[in-house]
């Protein structure tokens, strides 16, 4: 079960190849936003493939994924960034995968939570990903859905009904760890395409909005975050206590900013020291029997 978390999501990357490479046959995923993205293009056998592009990513490459949507209902369109992962990945319909999947979304005219297992792969990864403010809301079958870790950030419930012999959750707005800190801003050199200059400049200001340590002169941008953040976090393990998983892995939520995709190895490296720590002393690994 794949948490949100925005960046941090891409540590669900390397759990999964843990898993794999330690002989784990993954039977059911259901997933959260960044969860859903990547148990998504797991269950269409691609993640090797977007591990590679997403590695490559530097921070010009991140911002160009975003289009301005002009409208009050959201910041960013999101079709860009869909588009580039559908012709990346491909088109598969959910109910034609290998393996069960599941794409949490929230129903924004009801609250309800929407559990998202048939049809085209990326609608449901679109409606999964709709970080309210931060993407509009899309469209699936005449309802519009937001970002589902607003009434689900870990879930376990969908893949209740699946025959697994385990059940390992991911949660990647665990709580702080003293040992991470923010990355020091890029030293560029003068020597430096000054086109790119500007932008790195333009995204170390963002996020000198959202510092991590201070409490003074916070931007609307950290209020909304760290809100959505604290809001998850609850949800998360209010969640967790009504069906617990076998297994949980914890990304803590300082480990990055949820717009720094351009840090994926990093995170993905962290992913895999996580997996490591959790699951290399919680299962059997003699055991014949791996499905999850």
């Amino acid at each position: 079960m794949l948490g949100s978390g925005g960046a941090r999501g891409l540590a669900h990357i390397s759990v999964i190849e843990w898993l794999c490479a330690h002989g784990y046959e993954i039977k059911s995923i259901a997933g959260t936003s960044m969860g859903a993205l990547v148990g998504g293009i797991y269950a269409a056998g691609r993640l090797n493939v977007y591990a590679d592009w997403v590695q490559a990513l530097e921070k010009r490459d991140v911002l160009r994924l975003l289009d301005l949507s002009f409208q009050p209902a959201g910041l960013f369109k999101g079709d860009r960034v869909i588009n580039v992962l559908r012709e990346l990945i491909g088109e598969f319909r959910i109910e034609e995968l290998p393996i069960s999947y599941t794409a949490v979304a929230t129903d924004l005219d009801t609250g309800k939570e929407v559990w998202l297992s048939s049809g085209p792969l990326f609608d449901a990864i679109r409606a999964s990903i709709a970080i309210p403010t931060v993407f509009t809301p899309h469209l699936v079958k005449d309802r519009a859905m937001v970002d589902g870790s607003l009434v689900n950030p870990v879930p376990i419930a969908p893949t209740l009904r699946d025959i697994t012999a385990a059940t390992i959750a991911v949660n990647a707005n665990g709580p702080p760890d003293p040992a991470l800190s923010a990355p020091d801003k890029d030293n560029l050199s003068s020597t430096e395409n000054p086109h790119r200059r500007q932008i790195h400049e333009w995204v170390n200001a963002l996020q000198s909005k959202m510092p991590l340590g201070t409490r003074q002169d916070r931007g609307p941008i950290e209020i909304i975050t760290r809100s959505f953040e604290t809001m998850q976090a609850t949800v998360t393990r209010l969640k967790l206590a009504a069906h617990p998983p076998d297994v949980v892995i914890t990304i803590p939520r300082n480990a990055s900013r949820f717009f720094e995709f351009y840090r994926a190895t990093e995170l993905i490296d962290l992913g895999r020291r996580k997996a490591e720590s959790a699951l290399g002393s919680s299962i059997n690994h003699a055991a014949e029997a791996k499905k999850f």
